[in-house]
């Protein structure tokens, strides 16, 4: 079966290719566990020095890599060639973080030492799809695993690019294989008995349906990074011009398609709370949205695709049919496309609140609230907890919002987009499995063996009683 990628400013179609069936996944796997031995049994200094040539090679090759993410994501070049940069000092990151996790325990005679689990699938998304699969495969390979590999169907060209660079910086054969396909290849990888483990980053609802699979199997490892249906909350915040920049950051960038998005606001119902949003609306209506060949460059590009663009402004009508008040009507700036800009709606009248769902682009949804007790319940009140923020002058109430709001990533006057790779990355509730990767991705990339090893053959402590 052939699929294609298309540019989702244009329509154009990016790449043609073969979606892999069964037959192919078989020998993907096959081929993956006959390179497991070798490379697990590689001394961890040899696998770093992979890892640096893989980002050596990449930097000499990010322009053609930054390309492929323009053309597949519609990306700005700015944003496209930070993405790349992040896979580069990842490497470092992924070194730094593995011997901080998994270093050798004790010396005798009680050792904990750690192992690769052995084939692992990593599945990767199209917001980012050379840095989140990258942050999956890297700290899999350092740990000694074998990594089959199913990238976006959306985004083939990147994945087929990042191998390239992989196979030039010296990889062996087997140690990562590449799989190409859309929901049925990825499903049937998914259950495939001959992985060990997989690592997803994406859509809550698949996430859902990998913990399903993977609860008939215990056997092996899943590690979720899910979405998020964020909240930003703005309290007793001096500069408000600051406060709507940092706002337009957290909700728009990438087209409002990052997982830590925020996708509520909360604000005083006050003056203050509508000064914030009246230099939002001035703010965002300023936002340049465009194709990655406009000059000067935009603030973000299209979503992913047409039928993207299509389901976020169904959602938006679903929002106004059930009573939210319209600020700035997101719409598609050309047809057929997923160029759209961005909205802005305020759902504090709503008789029923909007459902807990991310909606996963360029629509932020207002709500306002009488005091901060208010804000803190609005912010929690989400099945979901992957990110949070206060943008606020009061240290005393970013103590509060960090001690009580459920979430895996809490920022304090940063956009919510802003995450540090030295730090772990994952949140709470739908938004993950309680494995977040970043910095600690080294937890879920190997296993803890406890040993107790006496080198002489005599019991080193006295016998129980009866044991001769």
């Amino acid at each position: 079966m052939t699929f294609s990628s298309v540019n989702p400013a244009t329509g154009e179609t990016v790449w043609s290719g073969s979606a892999a069936g069964r037959q192919e996944i078989d020998a993907a796997i096959a081929g993956a566990r006959r390179a497991f031995p070798a490379w697990c049994r590689r001394p961890l200094g040899e696998r770093e020095a992979q890892l640096r040539a893989f980002a050596l090679t990449l930097e000499r090759r990010k322009a053609e890599l930054a390309e492929a993410i323009c053309l597949e994501v519609g990306k700005p070049r700015w944003e496209a060639a930070t993405e790349v940069q992040s896979m580069i000092t990842k490497v470092d990151f992924a070194i730094r973080g593995y011997a901080q996790r998994t270093s050798t325990v004790g010396s005798g005679p009680a050792v904990t030492r750690f192992r690769p689990h052995g084939v692992c699938a990593v599945f990767g998304p199209f917001n980012f799809p050379g840095h989140l699969p990258n942050g999956h495969i890297v700290p899999a390979l350092l740990a000694g695993n074998t990594v089959v590999f199913k990238p976006s169907e959306y985004t083939p060209l990147v994945a087929e690019r990042t191998l390239a660079i992989w196979r030039e910086s010296g990889l062996p054969e087997g140690v990562i294989t590449l799989i190409q396909g859309a929901r049925d290849t990825g499903a049937a990888l998914a259950v495939h008995p001959g992985i060990d483990g997989l690592f997803f980053t994406g859509s809550g609802r698949t996430g859902q349906w990998l913990a399903e699979q993977f609860a008939r199997t215990p056997e092996k490892i899943l590690a979720l990074e899910l979405g998020g249906n964020n909240p930003l909350v703005v309290w007793n915040a001096g500069d408000t011009h600051a406060a709507a920049l940092i706002i337009a950051q957290s909700a728009y960038l990438t087209a409002g398609q990052r997982c830590t998005c925020a996708r509520r606001l909360i604000l005083p119902a006050n003056a203050a709370g509508e000064a914030v949003l009246l230099e939002l609306r001035d703010v965002i209506s300023r936002l340049r949205i465009g194709p990655f060949t406009t000059t000067p460059e935009p603030f973000c590009g299209p979503v992913i695709s047409a039928d993207a663009a299509t389901r976020i402004l169904e959602a938006q009508t679903a929002l106004q049919q059930n009573g939210a008040r319209t600020i700035l009507a997101a719409a598609r700036l050309k047809p057929a496309t997923g160029m759209l800009s961005p909205g802005l709606l305020d759902v504090t009248t709503m008789p029923q609140a909007p459902p807990d769902e991310e909606i996963f682009g360029p629509l932020l949804q207002v709500t306002r609230v009488p005091d901060f007790d208010a804000a803190l319940a609005v912010a929690n009140a989400t099945r979901y907890g992957l990110a949070a923020g206060l943008i606020s002058d009061e240290a005393a109430l970013y103590a509060r919002f960090q001690d009580e709001v459920r979430a895996g990533i809490i920022n304090w006057n940063q956009p919510l987009t802003g995450a540090s790779g030295a730090a772990p990355f994952g949140g709470v509730g739908r938004s993950g499995n309680h494995r977040p990767s970043g910095l600690f991705a080294a937890d879920y990339c190997a296993y803890p063996v406890a040993s107790i090893e006496v080198p002489t053959l005599k019991p080193p402590f006295p016998l129980p009683p009866g044991l001769a």
